[in-house]
């Protein structure tokens, strides 16, 4: 097993740290304050990564990257996944989703907030009934402003297809 790198990229509206075992992302955190800089040099397979989230804030669009997950539990694996298949520019909220897999809006959440790659599965597709919900695991300030950017950039790159 491989030591954890960390490689940091500024995007337009927040910095990502982007953790990766050998060739593979292992965990995608969002940082709103502090800008970092990377010690380490990308090799091709983990700049495939990089290269997509770029894309992505210039052009919303799903990312096709090896999706390699080896934490969390049976259950919040099949959320994931099923996070994976909202397209971009829609949202699903987390009683639907719920519904869709037979349990509880609560356990979708709490799936959600242990999402070790958002943004590459999009968790913040997933939206309360009545507001935008939760985005890694705050109910309010900077992340779900994020969150509000980017369903509102799928959105627009929607519409402009």
């Amino acid at each position: 097993m491989s030591i954890p790198q960390s490689y940091f990229l500024e995007t337009l509206i927040v910095c990502l740290e982007l953790r990766f075992e050998g060739d593979v992302l292992s965990h995608l955190s969002f940082f709103y304050e502090r800008k970092k800089q990377s010690t380490f040099a990308l090799n091709a397979k983990q700049a495939l990564y990089v290269k997509q989230i770029e894309r992505y804030f210039k052009h919303a669009q799903s990312f096709n990257v090896p999706l390699v997950i080896n934490t969390g539990t049976p259950f919040q694996r099949r959320v994931w996944q099923a996070l994976c298949a909202i397209p971009v520019g829609q949202t699903r909220t987390y009683g639907e989703l719920a519904k869709q897999l037979k349990t509880s809006a609560r356990s979708i959440g709490m799936a959600c907030r242990s999402n070790p790659i958002a943004l590459i599965v999009p968790c913040h597709r997933v939206v309360g009934a009545k507001d935008a919900g939760g985005f890694c695991g705050h109910q309010q300030g900077k992340p779900i402003a994020v969150k509000e950017w980017l369903l509102a950039h799928e959105a627009t790159q929607v519409k402009a297809r």
